[in-house]
């Protein structure tokens, strides 16, 4: 290859420290929302109690962003503006355990290299505030006397105004602004205890009142992520071996089409890492429809020198010393979270249940026309039959599962049904049954009105819980295998393997290592005889590499319960008593994941008696 002589000549020199700054801001700054993102965690680490954004034409006319924290000192602040200069960090121990959001010093030279940066300060020991300029040049101006209150203020203005080729890449003002209010609201989310106001254009959007009773807290995610969240969301909090989850994650019953509902914070910091998302979506893996996306607001807390927070440019990502420990804690915290939720916990609030829907009001003289001549009313006999079999499974129920103060039943009636005032608190979750509906559904009446329940899907988790349950406190059966599976890996494929036998000899595998490059199969669980044991293994491998540790194996295990489960539960037409539906009530309201079969289809919905009122626009 020939190099030209004008290439060869070229010689190494220093760069300029404003294009080594705007350099840097390629990595810092790469939209409005990313300069936001860095100001307000130098806000929260200057110990803010209230911030306040202001926003013109989406972030590229003004950023302006006030705080009532320690502010900067005087003497430091052209520091403030000058690369990797920090007070967060001093020396290269205190990288192992950062504690704080900024520690670079890259983010005000940075924005200041692509903008016009006004800065204004006060602390508490300054008897007045002061304020500096930048523009991206080397020398910048002196500090000049100010009125100023104690905190910050900084104004970033005309973003990329002196790099057109960064600004002609962003998006409009409504995309720009929608990504911004997004890191608001990211951040607001992961301090409850500061108040954060933003205004766009003059407009007021968004105001965040400081939060430190769990009520408060609640408010403010449902001002973030939406009231149908927390209403349909369980909080759990979990503390083992120096880690702690905490926060608050959706049913399975409640999930999205995308991955737009999903925080996570490790230590304060709104992370978004591969294996944290595995762990969690392992976590959903038996209980969520496939294609669908969990929904939670999740926090994480570790000791700071055991991640690694400088693992990406933009500090999107974090590094666990200890992956596979990490990624178990936070697998089987959600696991057993999400098992212990009940029906009684999934009833749906009154106002949700309001919301269903309901048929077009243009149809209704239409339907009722059609309605009269073609129904058959049931007789009043035959309403007192239905109000009789209720009343006497109440007062069954009430012999088995006594209460202090025991509600008094009217007698058996036809009025029982309509005036339920009385007997309500003697009431399962998930009621008592009345009938099943072309054989694939039982109709149950609960305090809140009607449960429509489809049986098999019920009977199939029910199955399957108990055929896990079991499994889990049996010994494994396992089957030598007469002519070993021989496999060839890589040789780091080869290595990991070897690492985990154990891995694998606790699910009934025993595994051996011949050569550099490949692994031998001797033994197998009896369960999986007839599944792909070459293509099993090098998943688990796979995964081992990639996360730490795999569930494979527990997943093909659960794959053939799955299957048993749904060829061995009640098929449709099958017709059951009344007893026999109640009994699998009962067991729903005992099994764990009983809102979702094996597939992640709901097993049972609630309309309440409001919604049926407004049906048949009774009231109106």
């Amino acid at each position: 290859m020939t190099v030209s002589t004008e290439q060869s000549h070229k010689r190494i020199k220093l760069l300029s420290a404003q294009l080594a700054n705007q350099i840097a801001a390629g990595e810092v700054v790469e939209r409005p929302a990313s300069v936001v993102k860095e100001l307000l965690e130098n806000c929260i680490d200057a110990g803010a109690k209230q911030i306040d954004v202001d926003i013109e034409e989406g972030g590229v006319r003004l950023i302006r962003i006030r705080d009532n924290g320690t502010g900067i000192h005087k003497d430091d602040l052209p520091l403030a503006l000058s690369r990797h200069a920090t007070s967060k960090i001093y020396i290269a121990d205190d990288l192992e355990r950062v504690s704080s959001l900024g520690f670079r010093g890259e983010a005000l030279p940075s924005i200041s290299s692509v903008s016009r940066l006004d800065v204004r300060t006060r602390t508490n020991e300054d008897e007045s505030g002061w304020q500096l300029k930048g523009d991206g040049r080397e020398i910048a101006e002196a500090p000049k006397p100010i009125a100023h209150p104690q905190g910050t203020t900084i104004e970033v203005r005309d973003l990329f105004y002196n790099t057109p080729a960064r600004r002609k890449f962003l998006r409009t003002e409504k995309t720009e602004f929608g990504h911004l209010e997004d890191v608001i609201k990211r951040i607001g989310l992961s301090h409850f205890e500061i108040g954060i106001s933003l205004r766009h254009n003059q407009r007021p959007v968004l105001n965040l009142h400081a939060a430190t009773t769990q009520q408060a807290k609640e408010k403010r995610i449902a001002n973030v992520c939406g009231k149908p969240f927390i209403e349909s969301s369980i909080y759990l909090e979990l503390e083992r071996a120096g880690l702690k989850i905490y926060g608050w994650v959706g049913l399975p019953t409640y999930t999205r089409s995308q991955s737009d509902l999903q925080y996570f914070y490790v230590n304060g910091r709104m992370v978004k890492d591969k294996l944290i998302a595995h762990a969690i979506r392992q976590a959903y893996k038996d209980v969520i429809y496939h294609g669908r996306h969990p929904a939670y607001v999740l926090y994480f807390e570790l000791d700071p020198a055991l991640v690694d927070v400088n693992a990406h440019p933009a500090k999107h990502e974090v590094r666990f010393r200890e992956a596979r420990m990490v990624h178990d804690f936070i697998f089987r915290s959600l696991h057993e979270g999400l098992a212990q939720v009940r029906p009684a916990d999934q009833m749906p609030s009154e106002e949700v249940m309001e919301q269903q829907a309901i048929p077009h009001a243009g149809l209704q003289q239409q339907q009722q026309n059609n309605y009269s001549s073609s129904l058959h009313i049931p007789q009043m006999t035959q309403q007192h039959d239905m109000a009789l079999r209720v009343a006497e499974q109440i007062s069954a129920y009430k012999n088995l599962h006594p209460s202090p103060s025991p509600p008094t039943y009217q007698p058996a009636s036809a009025a029982f049904v309509e005036s339920q005032a009385e007997g309500k608190e003697g009431m399962p979750p998930l009621g008592f049954a009345i009938a099943q509906l072309h054989g694939v559904y039982i109709l149950a009446q609960n305090e809140s009105g009607m449960v429509v329940v489809d049986m098999h899907a019920a009977h199939e988790r029910v199955t399957y819980e108990r055929m896990k349950a079991a499994h889990e406190t049996s010994n494994i059966i396992t089957m030598p295998l007469l002519v070993p599976i021989s496999i060839m890996v890589s040789e780091k494929e080869a290595q990991i393997a070897e690492d985990n036998k154990n891995t694998f000899s606790g699910f009934g595998f025993e595994i051996d290592r011949m050569g550099l490059e490949t692994i031998v199969v001797r033994q197998i669980p009896s369960m999986l005889k007839d599944s792909n044991i070459e293509s099993l293994v090098r998943d688990v491998v796979s995964d081992l590499i990639g996360y730490g540790s795999s569930d494979r194996i527990r997943e093909s295990k659960n794959e053939l319960m799955a299957t048993i489960s749904c060829h061995g539960s009640v098929r449709a037409n099958r017709q059951l008593s009344i007893p026999e539906m109640n009994a699998l009530l009962r067991d729903m309201e005992r099994t764990e994941r009983s809102g979702q079969c094996n597939h992640g289809r709901p097993t049972w919905v609630q309309m309440s008696l409001q919604a049926l009122d407004k049906l048949f626009m009774r009231g109106q």
